[in-house]
């Protein structure tokens, strides 16, 4: 198979389409981690995504037929706009399922290459189901976004390109991983050619399918998907990559929310392009290859696999961007409720920046306060700060990796009920579209009463919701049938600390 898929790849029709994109060096990325650091630009080609060279590619393998009657797929992103633009290239009508959550200006980028857009559901599986009722309907042929064998094969013309452009020493590919069409193709040419070099993916953590089929030895469809770095936020690795890079992948490594925040900025930093936080992917587990690794002196290789970002989403991204640095630290610090206690904290910090710092009266003896103060990367130092105010006598929660601390607490806190009442506290993704915080709300009991609600924007597909409810006694074992049966995302939060310190 693999001979068979890198005759295909050389064979493989992308450039009447596609571009051949630069390899950027990383010279301040390479300075801190002691390494060369090289950046392959995918953000750079026409649709701001590696994803039209596939696309193309398999397009030119339809037969007249097939063409006359025109091509669908279902996609909220990047393939959406790779296959528009193969379409109307090739002069072929293409219909594109969206979910109703898609950001408008990917609907519109899609719109303004020609292809029809039919919006359906709330999430990519009802758009796929759509997308197939369409398909047997009308005749139309599917263009699938990674499981297929042509669609790898055009995505592995980066791995031709790579080793063309880069001769020399060459120590490690670091390849994003949604579906597995992009690593797929990669390995394969590269692992043919240059068996020395480490092929590693990186995933997003809430949505790494490849790491899970790789222990299982089997495909497997995992249960929750985060929506942070959409263009990866796949539930199972395709059927056609997988057979491929089960043999191919050296390592997979997974990275969270605030390391991608980090990549994007430090590819901004070097190369002044704004990556998706799926495209900045791979740097993100780069970086985490060397911090865990130690290693020095290595070429190491990342792809930037898009740059199709909203604008607005960019001010959540830079507000991340120092906890994926390590660069921060967020507590919270119990001290005195009198006059000088914040200034006698500051004493103990020492010469240490304050980089935010949130308070309110509730009570006579103590104050909690939430803060954040700026450390050196590596965790080393936001534990000595830790130890020190712990040797001055303050009580510390640690409140740097709590998602509910970083999405609403940091926004809320200091905000207490003058009286005592039971709350449940509930954490929600819900879809950003209009109607669906009505249909959280209707599908609710009319006896439960919201106590707390917060929400913010960040620009995705998806809106973070805070939402603390009063459950008569009665519901409370329940509370996830309710919840279930709404169908959205959510998880229970009632005993997070950064909750029971600054609003129970």
């Amino acid at each position: 198979m693999l001979e068979a898929t890198v005759k295909k790849i050389l064979q493989a029709n992308v450039y009447e389409a596609a571009c051949e994109t630069p390899i950027s060096p990383a010279p301040f990325l390479s300075r801190r981690f002691n390494n060369q650091i090289l950046i392959k630009r995918e953000d750079l080609q026409p649709v701001f995504s590696f994803k039209i060279r596939g696309a193309y590619n398999k397009m030119a393998q339809l037969t007249e037929e097939q063409k006359a009657k025109g091509v669908i797929a279902a996609s909220a992103g990047n393939h959406a706009q790779g296959l528009a633009m193969a379409a109307k290239l090739m002069g072929v009508k293409a219909v594109i399922v969206m979910p109703r959550i898609t950001p408008d200006i990917k609907v519109q980028a899609v719109r303004a290459r020609g292809a029809k857009v039919v919006l359906k559901g709330d999430a990519f599986a009802a758009a796929a189901e759509h997308a197939h009722e369409l398909m047997e309907e009308h005749g139309y042929t599917y263009i699938p976004p990674f499981d297929d064998i042509d669609v790898i094969a055009g995505q592995g013309t980066i791995g031709v390109e790579i080793l063309r452009q880069h001769s020399g020493r060459l120590d490690a590919i670091f390849v994003p991983v949604g579906g597995g069409g992009l690593i797929a193709g990669v390995a394969a040419y590269v692992k043919y050619l240059r068996p020395d070099i480490r092929i590693i993916g990186v995933e997003a953590e809430d949505s790494a399918c490849l790491k899970a089929a790789l222990e299982a030895n089997e495909r497997v469809v995992l249960e929750q998907v985060g929506v942070f770095a959409e263009g990866v936020a796949v539930a199972q690795i395709g059927e056609v990559p997988f057979m491929l890079v089960k043999d191919l992948v050296d390592e997979v490594i997974t990275v969270n929310t605030d390391e991608m925040c980090a990549a994007v900025k430090d590819i901004f930093e070097d190369t002044r392009a704004v990556a998706e936080t799926s495209g900045a992917l791979s740097l993100a587990g780069l970086k985490k290859y060397v911090q865990q690794t130690g290693v020095e002196g290595e070429t190491l290789l990342c792809i930037n696999s898009g740059a199709n970002t909203n604008f607005d989403r960019l001010q959540h991204i830079a507000e991340r961007t120092e906890l994926g640095e390590q660069r921060e630290a967020i507590l919270a610090v119990t001290i005195a409720e009198k006059p000088g206690s914040f200034k006698k904290f500051c004493r103990t910090l020492g010469k240490r920046m304050v980089t935010e710092f949130s308070y309110r009266y509730a009570d006579s003896t103590e104050a909690h306060i939430f803060v954040g103060v700026q450390v050196k990367p590596g965790g080393e130092d936001r534990q000595a700060v830790i130890e020190k105010l712990r040797d001055g006598g303050y009580q510390v929660e640690d409140l740097t990796d709590n998602e509910l601390a970083k999405l609403h607490i940091r926004h809320l806190s200091g905000g207490r009920p003058s009286e005592r009442f039971e709350e449940a506290l509930y954490r929600f993704e819900f879809p950003e579209r209009p109607g669906a915080l009505m249909n959280f709300l209707t599908q609710l009991p009319h006896d439960w009463n919201i106590s707390l609600f917060h929400y913010r924007n960040h620009g995705a597909a998806y809106g973070r919701v805070l939402v603390g409810m009063q459950v008569p006694s009665g519901d409370q074992t329940h509370v996830a049938d309710y919840l279930n049966a709404i169908g959205y995302r959510y998880w229970h939060e009632s005993d997070n600390p950064a909750y029971q310190l600054f609003m129970a």
